[in-house]
């Protein structure tokens, strides 16, 4: 839709294929984009100072950033007036002996006080009447370029070992790869379709490659591609992730044309007999020792003599695959997952995923963060500027903290403290100030780790019995359970089988391990 932001990862796609000269047409074509939007993002690129490969380099919400503000120099006044008379300059330059200069001429005479140069208005009508020019045409036509393509897909059949602990059969599926100019094919055995097990193929195969073809062509898989769609494919995020990772354009073969995945579908049928029928009778114990089986049969079928032809597979993949593939970046890809998460009071983020707070600098209290993070790393950006990183951790209920990032070691804190709690709750219950004071003075953790347990008792005592809230606080006390969970939990129970005279009354004990509200200055 006009007007509406694009996924970046697309929008890194559509880099991508203008850096190998591929029009505006043929891209939106290919990426399932609206022409015009293809326009004025190429527009946009076209005319930052970045160029096309600092954009690309780019983290997907600093590039958004970017581009969602618009490029001055389409934001000018002058532009403004350029597209309001480009139909008339197209008019104009299918007439006789009409040249852009002369229209640049009269240009100038009408807009004296604000107008292009020469240059810029050459450049402005170039990049707006370029997809005009191109004839509709498709990638997909089976061209043979070397190194150009590969196809990808999963075959029906299924393989699997036996689980050596259990006994249990395991089915896995496999996944081929061929390259369409050579015929070289590959098979890797996988748990399942899920996203994460395709990519980690399409990744091996890269690596066995030694190289990256320009264009990735899966099957429409439930994997690879979100909806199938007659004319505009909608492509995984992650897929296009990785393919923006390794500088190559992911297309999906389209639905009802057989020849777009011809290859892969006849890697398949000499998978099924040159691997499939020969290890039938073979019984594995491991996903590794079957792919291993595997991949000494496939070495064997790409170095057979085809049939017809003085050469292998592996020999042709050699001569004119391998010379023309893009290089291997120096790190496999990772699964990025992105996120939109509100900066708490706290001075964290709240990763549900893995039930973990990450610290972001208090200045951004209360603002939206786009968080992307990968097996390894957490990278949090507000405003299209990345303000915190982190290693990522999947201790659930734990916290990963940069002590900077706190309001509590600022002059400009915003006026939270331990203090701030325990006054608020003495005012209600002297119970619940006893259990704030536990929770904040003996605690290891910073204060603001805790603000949030204690907005939760706050409300909790608010639509609680008092008695029973009362006794509740008094049992976590004595049994040292200061968490907003236990305490919900003596709530929802009525307290049962707690006796509140039983309970003895709390006062602060002295000791050194409870540090004191100084702590928190």
């Amino acid at each position: 839709m006009a007007g509406k932001t694009k996924d970046m990862s697309k929008i890194k796609q559509l880099l991508l294929l203008k850096k190998d000269n591929v029009s505006n047409r043929k891209a939106a074509e290919l990426l399932g984009i609206n022409k015009e939007t293809v326009n004025r993002y190429v527009q946009k690129a076209n005319a930052d100072d970045l160029g096309i490969d600092g954009l690309l380099a780019l983290d997907d919400p600093v590039l958004e950033h970017r581009l969602k503000g618009g490029s001055p120099a389409y934001s000018d006044e002058r532009f403004e007036v350029f597209k309001e008379l480009l139909p008339y300059l197209q008019d104009e330059m299918k007439r006789p002996h009409v040249t852009l200069k002369l229209l640049w001429e009269e240009y100038v005479r009408e807009h004296p006080d604000s107008h292009y140069e020469l240059t810029q208005f050459r450049f402005h009508y170039k990049q707006n009447t370029m997809a005009e020019k191109d004839a509709p045409t498709t990638i997909l036509a089976d061209r043979r370029t070397g190194g150009e393509k590969a196809f990808l897909d999963f075959t029906g059949d299924t393989m699997g070992y036996i689980d050596r602990e259990t006994g249990e059969y395991v089915k896995c599926q496999s996944f081929v790869a061929a390259m369409p100019a050579s015929d070289y094919g590959y098979l890797l055995f996988v748990p399942s379709q899920r996203t994460e097990d395709f990519v980690y193929a399409v990744t091996q195969f890269l690596k066995t490659l030694g190289g990256v073809p320009r264009m990735l062509v899966p099957d429409n898989l439930k994997a690879a591609v979100i909806k199938t769609d007659r004319y505009e494919p909608s492509l995984n995020r992650v897929l296009e992730d990785m393919a923006n990772h390794y500088g190559t354009v992911i297309v999906p073969a389209r639905p009802v044309h057989p020849r777009d995945k011809s290859n892969a579908e006849g890697e398949v049928r000499l998978v099924y007999i040159r691997v499939f029928a020969e290890l039938r009778n073979e019984t594995f114990f491991s996903l590794d020792e079957l792919n291993a089986a595997a991949a000494l049969k496939m070495k064997a079928h790409n170095q057979k003599r085809m049939q017809r032809l003085p050469y292998t597979r592996e020999e042709r993949f050699l001569a004119i695959d391998k010379p023309n593939l893009l290089p291997l970046p120096e790190k496999d890809f990772e699964i990025i997952s992105y996120t939109d998460l509100k900066v708490s009071p706290n001075c964290c983020i709240y990763l549900g995923r893995d039930k973990h707070y990450y610290s972001v600098p208090y200045q951004h209290i209360g603002k939206t963060a786009h968080v992307a993070y990968t097996r390894t790393l957490v990278k949090i950006y507000v405003d299209g500027t990345l303000v915190a990183t982190h290693q990522r951790d999947y201790r659930p209920g734990k916290y990963t903290i940069v002590e900077s990032h706190l309001a509590s070691k600022s002059a400009e804190y915003r006026g939270l403290t331990p203090e701030t709690y325990i006054g608020r709750a003495e005012r209600v219950s002297k119970e619940l100030a006893d259990v704030m004071r536990l929770i904040f003075y003996t605690s290891q953790f910073p204060a603001e780790t805790h603000y949030r347990t204690c907005d939760g008792l706050l409300q909790l005592q608010r639509t609680t019995d008092p008695v029973i809230f009362k006794t509740a606080c008094d049992t976590a006390i004595r049994l040292q359970r200061y968490s907003l969970s236990f305490i919900r939990q003596m709530v929802e129970s009525k307290c049962a089988g707690v006796l509140t005279e039983d309970l003895p009354l709390f006062a602060p004990p002295e000791h050194a391990n409870i540090r004191g509200k100084e702590q928190f200055k």
